[in-house]
């Protein structure tokens, strides 16, 4: 959480976007250690199947209400190149499914119980998010899900699929100034 902190407050506003990548790889690089140190990669094949299909169940409901409510306000509108704009929210949503489930969850559920770390991973999920006040707590409440069905189904790959499919859905709902450009951090506050 700190290292994540530090990039989104300290280092990015003041790093070049040619130099974003070895912070990125100092969490990989963590998130690696802890993952061989546990055994805990996010990829249970088993559980596959039965997260995949729970997951789109409940992204397809939170993708209905968000498009629901982008219609009801008037935001509703077209993006061009649906699968070009899924496929690198998908990887990018893969990537932070991959940091808050096998350590953010994790430790959490060490430190606390099971039921509490789901709750304390989704939490830490949405501070990260601030001061976006739109994403903050959509990141909280999705967390608190994706959490849950990690914790029964601990495969990454149902959850980045949702990841980037709510994305989408709330980049083709609402306009760049409702959610903030999806920017988090000192990058929120400069636009």
């Amino acid at each position: 959480m700190a290292s994540v902190l530090v990039f989104v407050w300290v280092l990015e506003p003041r790093t070049p976007r040619s130099a974003v990548l070895a912070p990125a790889a100092a969490l990989v690089i963590l998130t690696t250690w802890h993952d061989v140190r546990y055994r805990d990669w996010g990829f249970s094949w088993r559980a596959l199947g039965p997260g995949l299909w729970r997951s789109l169940a409940v992204t397809f409901v939170a993708v209905l209400l968000i498009l629901g409510a982008g219609a009801a306000l008037g935001t509703l509108h077209d993006r061009r190149d649906f699968l070009g704009n899924l496929a690198p929210l998908v990887i990018w949503g893969g990537a932070q499914q991959w940091v808050l489930q096998t350590l953010v969850l994790r430790e959490a559920q060490r430190a606390s119980s099971r039921a509490r770390g789901i709750v304390i991973a989704a939490v830490l999920f949405g501070v990260i998010h601030l001061p976006n006040p739109f994403l903050a707590p959509v990141t909280g409440v999705a967390a608190l899900v994706w959490c849950r069905l990690y914790d029964r189904y601990p495969n990454i790959i149902p959850l980045a699929l949702s990841h980037g499919l709510g994305t989408l859905a709330l980049r083709y709902a609402f306009d760049e100034a409702m959610i903030g450009r999806l920017r988090i951090g000192a990058a929120y506050l400069r636009q």
